[in-house]
């Protein structure tokens, strides 16, 4: 049974997550202070954190930013802010997902378990000898799920590391954001494919000697991206 830790101050939206969960068979823990949260997050194993941004003690965001980069839990952000500028900050933090208040309780459900389902599966995917993706420089592990760049090697979060897998597995080919939404998400019309954007944005962070002139990941305007061999 995959074990979830909500991380919200309004106990009343809180309990109304954790009810729903349940009744889709998940354990569901509850924390309504942002450090007793984090501090949860960190030392426990939960399999999921669904995550508010304003909290007393600690602000969601901070602890998006110690977790991810102990874990690499899916983290799903639920929060009051409608702003873009929180969506993309909190998605640029590692968030997997963003939830904008009020939302239905059934569509939480749904993204929970679509992330949880990716994530189950690629922890499942066991290979006799370690499967290589190499690219001008860029060498992907994929069975150890570590990247190197240039002999270097770089940290990814768990999406990040699923986008440069697709597009690298697949050179040379142009992908809508809302294919590349479907196809690492497993969603459809549900969540935000700004998240595509703010991914491909980070990728280029980490694997670009000049974000300003991508050399492998390249934005074909009005269409979408492709990675150049």
């Amino acid at each position: 049974m995959s074990r979830i830790l909500i991380i919200e101050d309004e106990e009343a939206i809180a309990e109304l997550e954790k009810d729903y969960l349940e009744l889709s068979d998940f354990e569901v823990e509850i924390e309504t202070d942002g450090k007793a949260g984090m501090d949860r997050g960190m030392k426990e194993d939960f399999d999921f954190i669904i995550l508010d941004l304003m909290l007393p003690g600690l602000d969601g965001f901070e602890i998006c930013k110690k977790i991810r980069k102990a874990k690499n839990i899916p983290i799903l952000i639920v929060s009051a802010k409608k702003d873009d500028i929180d969506k993309i900050r909190g998605l640029g933090l590692g968030a997997d997902d963003y939830m904008t208040k009020p939302f239905s309780p059934s569509e939480l459900v749904a993204r929970v378990k679509a992330h949880l389902t990716r994530y189950e599966r690629l922890l499942g995917t066991m290979v006799a000898s370690n499967e290589i993706v190499e690219i001008r420089g860029i060498k992907v592990d994929k069975t150890a799920r570590r990247v190197y760049v240039n002999g270097e090697e770089r940290n990814f979060t768990t999406k990040e590391f699923d986008l440069l897998t697709f597009l690298m597995e697949n050179p040379n080919r142009v992908f809508t954001k809302e294919e590349l939404f479907r196809e690492i998400w497993d969603m459809e019309s549900l969540g935000d494919i700004a998240t595509v954007t703010v991914h491909i944005k980070k990728l280029r962070e980490k694997i670009e000697f000049n974000t300003s002139k991508p050399q492998y990941i390249e934005t074909i305007w009005g269409v979408g991206y492709r990675f150049k061999v």
